[in-house]
Order: C-alpha cells, then structure tokens, then sequence
C-alpha cells in the first residue's frame, strides 16, 4: 500500500487521468472505437522528441552552452537575466520542462556561491519563462503539440496567434529581474566543460531534430519520423529509451479515452459545447489551474473550433497555481531538493508572480 501511494504522489496527473478515464468506461463499454479516440502523431512526435532531447543532454550540450553563457559575470541582475533569457530560449526548442530540468540545478550551483541570495526569485523567473517561452513554438509544451496537430494549424497562423502575448510576455518578465534583482557578485565557474568528441554525435542528433521539426510542421509522415528515429536510437544508443518520461505519453492515451467517451454521450457533448460558447479562453484558463494545462487543451479542443482563444487560454493557464504546469512542479521539486531549501516561501513567491502575472496577460489579451 505504501508503494502504491508512493507511486500515486509521484505520478499524480497520470493517477486522475487513469481515473477519468476508467469513470468514463461505464458509460461506453470498451470496444474497438477506443483506438480511434488516440491522436497517434502526437504521442509519436512527442516520444521522438524526449529520445533526441535525451541524447543532446547526454552529450552534455546544455552543460557547454550554459557555462559557455556564464564564464564570468560580477551583477546578481545580470546573472539572472542571462539564465532566464537561456532558459526562455530553450524551452521554445526543447520543451519546458527540459528546459528547467537543465537550468534549476546549473543556477542552485551558481547561487550556492551568493550564499543562496535571492535564489527563489531567480527560479521563479525561469519558471515564468519555461511555461510562456515554450508557448512560441509547436514543441515547446505538450499542449502546443497537440493542438497544434489536432486543429492542423499552419504555422504561420500559430506564430500569428503566439507571438504578440509570448513578445509581451518576455518584456514583463525582464522587467520584473530589472526592478526586483539586485546586488553585485562575482562568479568563476569550474573546471571547463568542451565537446570534445562529440561533434559528429551532435550533428547526428541534430539531424533527428529536424526530422521531427519536418514531422511537426506536416512536411513528412509522423510515421516516417517514428522509423527513422527508433531505428537510430536502436543502433546508436539504445539506453536513451528508458529515459523517454512514458507516464507522460499514458496520461495522454487515458484523456484521449475520456474525451472520446465524452464525445459519445449525445447530452454532455451538447452541454459542453453550448457553456464553451463565447467562454474558451476564460474556461481554457480556469480548467488550467486545476488539472493542468495539458489535460485542459485535450478535453477543450473536443467541444470548440476557437483554438485561437483555447492555445492562448491553456499557456496563458499554465501560470497560477503550482499544478497549472507539469514544468512548474519540476521547477519546485528540483527547489525543495537543494540544501537549505524553503519550500514554504518558494511557493509564496511563485504564487504572488505567476497569478499576478497571468492575470496581466488575460486582461492584455481580452483588451
């Protein structure tokens, strides 16, 4: 039983999933239409993605670019505009959450020799910029993926959507370091991290980017980028599988199960589709706060055709609360993990932040 709820707190938004989904089974008996409720391009493209992501951290990519960034600064403002511009960055290209895993931990070391000066503010910043960077692009979150494979947006139309708020969004968060981080520091950091011989292992990876990139944007078949990348990974390096983040791709198939059941009772799919009139974005972000942003734009995208209001409603709704994004639960752990941690006032901070400044974007976007 322990075990059991051990595994639970672990995999929490895997848990409510599985339990939507079965809840959702005693309406509409188990069958063969079940398979066609699952969007297999995006869990194929999302599980190519973690494998190459993988293989560049292995490589220690982000290690040599971050240190690269970071040989040697003297302003704490400075510092934490670098890291969070880095992270902000990267989160665009190698999800959110990628994104924190690699940076938290660099800036709890750097910050280890400030005396932990003013580290919960420079976390929560790059918290900030993980889940609004990542809104720029097509990969930079799980629901960007999906959406922007389910509605088959081109991506002039999701730039076009994304970028004015995601613009906005950098602004405000370089302001807030500008105004709030001070003090002077100097940082040498150690021993000098190099690529070594790794460069054509990079170019490889690099390759099986950009065929997941094409796979994305609808230039070849997910199927294709399915092949080609598993058979890579197993020739090449067959242990980067096993850090594929799976409960992930089991909590997307157990929504895709309780929206497609959903979709089939005549009376809750008319119910919902008549309260999501006119309500997306608001709904989007509200839902967001309570079973996170990913679950929220799969079970929305099945009752509305405004995905303008329902993409900007879920990242925009992944700020506020610490379950709003799986990324900000990564951030908090990888926090509360570190010597002299404290866990209480990270979350305050991150609380007054995040719902501060997702209410500054919803009352931009609805003006």
């Amino acid at each position: 039983m322990r075990r059991i709820i051990s595994i639970i707190k672990k995999e929490t938004v895997l848990f409510i999933a599985a339990v939507f989904a079965v809840i959702s089974m005693i309406f509409i008996p188990l069958g063969v239409q079940y398979f066609s409720y699952i969007d297999y391009s995006v869990l194929g493209i999302l599980f190519c993605l973690m494998v190459v992501v993988a293989g560049l951290k292995k490589l220690g990519l982000f290690d040599f670019l971050s240190q690269k960034l970071l040989i040697r600064t003297k302003s704490l403002k400075f510092l934490t505009v670098l890291l969070v511009s880095c992270v902000f960055v990267c989160s665009m290209f190698v999800t959110n959450d990628v994104a924190l895993i690699t940076f938290v931990p660099i800036t709890i070391g750097i910050f280890a020799l400030t005396g932990r000066k003013r580290l919960i503010f420079a976390v929560v910043m790059e918290t900030l910029a993980a889940n609004l960077g990542s809104m720029l692009t097509p990969i930079g979150n799980p629901q960007n993926l999906y959406i922007y494979s389910f509605y088959r947006l081109s991506i002039l139309n999701f730039f076009e959507y994304v970028l004015p708020i995601g613009v906005i969004s950098f602004i405000v968060i370089m302001g807030l370091i500008l105004i709030f981080q001070k003090g002077d520091i100097e940082i040498t950091l150690g021993q000098k991290i190099g690529l070594g011989n790794v460069k054509k292992p990079l170019l490889y990876y690099a390759c099986l980017f950009l065929i997941c990139v094409a796979a994305v944007i609808h230039i070849l078949d997910f199927r294709i980028c399915i092949a080609v990348v598993l058979t890579a990974t197993l020739i090449v390096d067959r242990k980067l599988l096993k850090q594929v983040d799976y409960s992930l791709l089991l909590t997307f198939v157990c929504f895709f199960v309780f929206v497609g059941n959903l979709e089939r009772i005549d009376a809750v799919k008319n119910a919902l589709s008549l309260f999501l009139s006119g309500r997306v974005f608001i709904v989007s972000v509200l839902s967001s706060q309570v079973i996170s942003n990913v679950p929220a734009a799969m079970m929305i995208s099945r009752f509305t055709t405004d995905v303008r209001h329902l993409l900007l409603g879920v990242n925009i709704g992944g700020l506020g609360t610490p379950v709003a994004s799986l990324a900000s639960l990564i951030s908090f752990k990888l926090y509360s993990k570190s010597e002299d941690s404290a866990p209480g006032k990270f979350l305050q901070v991150f609380t007054v932040y995040n719902v501060s400044i997702s209410l500054l974007l919803c009352a931009i976007f609805l003006l």
